[in-house]
């Protein structure tokens, strides 16, 4: 044995291996231990599907019939509760002439839910004169419609409708209160504006209704032919006085 053999035996090999990292054996079961619980998630042991379980999609409608159930029960267990709320309906007075109208998507968030819409009926607000009327209408502009707008909430047989409706609308604002309030306070301005008779009256400037105008001709149904003014003629528009005073029998 040469010496490079014996200071090679002569020296102690050393790691710096972790204890933790040493491999360990598996251990030996003692003889009548009882034997470990198969693997729930092992492919190998699953049994066979037997087609007794409904698809995806027929939880799917035992979840909404579930769902249906639930508002059942509590409407047949609850809703008589509601009745102690009950208030009669009280139809709007003058003082508070405004319809304000919304929209909602059903809780859903869109840009539209923000906007505020406010319709009033001219002949509700607090305008002094006749001149003030003149000059409201002609503060309104296109916003003004002697009819009440379809989305607006307010019947056509309504009262109060004589002088027309004025309708306006704000969504620039990221709250529904703020561009509620905007439009309140332009309506404000308009009705202080029309009855401040320091200024100037506007008396000698006529009415221009000729958005009303554009609005029946883009309907295209002959509104506009004949002067009829946007409203198409009918039996109730026939003269009384061509009216013979007996009835004429035909033979």
């Amino acid at each position: 044995m040469n010496s490079l053999a014996k200071q090679f035996i002569a020296k102690r090999c050393l790691h710096s291996s972790a204890a933790r990292l040493v491999r360990q054996r598996p251990s030996r079961t003692t003889p009548g231990a009882p034997a470990k619980k198969a693997d729930l998630f092992d492919l190998e042991d699953l049994p066979e599907f037997g087609d007794e379980d409904a698809s995806s999609a027929g939880h799917f409608v035992i979840g909404q019939q579930r769902q249906i159930l639930h508002y059942l029960r509590l409407i047949d267990g609850e809703a008589a509760l509601l009745n102690a709320y009950r208030e009669e309906y009280q139809p709007p007075s003058k003082d508070k002439p405004l319809v304000v109208r919304s929209i909602s998507y059903g809780n859903e968030p869109h840009p539209a839910t923000a906007k505020r819409t406010v319709v009033v009926p001219v002949a509700h607000l607090p305008l002094n004169t006749p001149i003030a009327v003149h000059k409201f209408i002609l503060l309104a502009g296109v916003r003004w419609s002697p009819t009440p707008p379809p989305d607006s909430g307010i019947g056509a047989d309504e009262s109060g409708g004589e002088k027309g409706y004025v309708k306006i609308s704000c969504e620039d604002f990221p709250e529904p209160g703020m561009n509620l309030k905007w439009a309140s306070d332009v309506l404000d301005k308009m009705v202080a504006s029309a009855n401040n008779a320091a200024g100037d009256n506007f008396t000698d400037v006529p009415l221009d209704f000729r958005h009303l105008e554009a609005k029946v001709r883009k309907q295209k149904k002959g509104g506009h032919r004949s002067g009829m003014n946007g409203k198409r003629p009918s039996l109730r528009d026939f003269p009384q006085e061509w009216l013979p005073d007996k009835p004429v029998s035909i033979a």
